[in-house]
């Protein structure tokens, strides 16, 4: 059988963008992993937030929000979003740092700024002493990452798409205008390809013969730890530091930690450091008054960027027939509705959907010929 495509990476982007092909399209997608959505999309705890990201990320996420508030019908049981709200806090000598928080403020999206005795009486744990600015942003929401993903999949397969799990690709060619994948155990065929496998999206791309677009996998380190007795954990917002990029974030009745560190790492299932770890435990108890007596769990997961930050959506210059789904970063979850509709639309009509150019986002905006790598020449 020849598909009219096939989808490589079960992720969010993979999943969501197989869903849009698949309204009027056979599609097959190729997962390495046993899951989907094993690395990246399965180690996130994502909220949603049109004032977060790059200016084009920032247009892409007004462009989901609707997806997410009002998804189609039978799409989904319950909500996608579920209220959160988010504080940023600044300490003694980085109070400037939350003039960009308070800036990315829309009549939309508000930002207020807040005394920090009214941050500390929203977040009890904090130290009054490292707290000498705050701002709130009410309209932040949790996304619940793991319904969306699970119905994308299932919409997809409702549709007739088929999945193949535990199946790495190791050969991409092309020939007469379709494209062969093989992978560990078979060999399938279709008229395009779409490269939606995250961190490991450079090296498919060499596959198939496309010049790399400078993806760097960056690894971000999480723990969770009990909250002190008597706080109302589900009732807290999220509280961003803005010193060091640090943030707490409620989970299932306890808290996530982050450091937000990027370490560049190459493309692996990627494991917590126990250094960052410690580190990441010790700064817990110095910033806050959260006694860390025991990490319930800790992890790592890889985000991938381009040099602009920007994700790369597109049918590549030179290999015809090979689109672009990569880069998206830390803004992947939040992008998803709305960059598979870009993907569905460019791989069957070659333009965007109206709404992008509603807004000025253009091909060129989001493609991978507007990086500045050179492609090399094919002899």
């Amino acid at each position: 059988m020849v598909y009219d495509f096939i989808v490589m990476g079960a992720g969010m982007a993979g999943a969501s963008a197989a869903y849009e092909l698949s309204q009027n399209a056979t599609v097959l997608v190729i997962e390495a992993e046993r899951q989907p959505g094993y690395h990246s999309s399965g180690r996130s705890a994502a909220l949603f937030t049109r004032n977060y990201g790059t200016a084009l990320v920032r247009k892409i996420n007004a462009l989901s929000e609707p997806f997410f508030k009002s998804p189609f019908e039978d799409f989904v049981e319950g909500p996608l979003l579920r209220p959160r709200g988010a504080l940023a806090v600044a300490g003694p000598g980085h109070e400037g740092k939350l003039d960009a928080v308070l800036a990315a403020a829309t009549p939309e999206d508000p930002v207020f700024e807040i005394t920090p005795a009214e941050a500390l009486k929203m977040i009890p744990f904090l130290r009054a002493e490292n707290v000498t600015r705050a701002a709130f942003e009410p309209g932040v929401t949790d996304i619940e990452v793991a319904t969306l993903l699970g119905a994308y999949l299932k919409g997809f397969k409702r549709r007739g798409g088929q999945i193949k799990t535990g199946e790495p690709v190791t050969a991409l060619t092309q020939s007469s205008g379709t494209w062969e994948v093989t992978t560990s155990k078979e060999t399938y065929r279709a008229k395009k390809i779409i490269n939606a496998c995250g961190a490991w999206a450079d090296e498919i791309g060499e596959l198939a013969g496309a010049a790399r677009i400078g993806l760097v996998a960056k690894r971000r380190t999480a723990i969770i730890v009990e909250a002190t007795p008597g706080y109302d954990v589900s009732a807290l917002p999220c509280v961003d530091f803005a010193a060091n990029d640090a943030y707490i974030k409620p989970d299932a009745g306890k808290l996530m930690v982050s450091p937000g560190d990027a370490t560049p790492t190459p493309p692996q299932d990627v494991q917590p450091d126990e250094m960052d770890v410690a580190v990441l435990a010790d700064w817990l108890e110095r910033e806050t008054l959260i006694p860390v007596r025991r990490i319930a769990h800790s992890w790592a997961g890889l985000r991938s960027f381009v040099s602009d930050e920007s994700p790369v959506v597109g049918l590549d210059p030179l290999v015809p027939g090979f689109i672009w789904h990569a880069g998206q970063g830390g803004y992947g979850i939040m992008m998803a509705p709305a960059l598979a509709r870009a993907v569905a639309s460019l791989a069957q009509d070659n333009k965007l959907p109206t709404d992008f150019s509603a807004i000025t986002i253009t091909a060129d905006d989001i493609g991978p010929a507007r990086l500045a790598i050179k492609i090399h020449e094919r002899n």
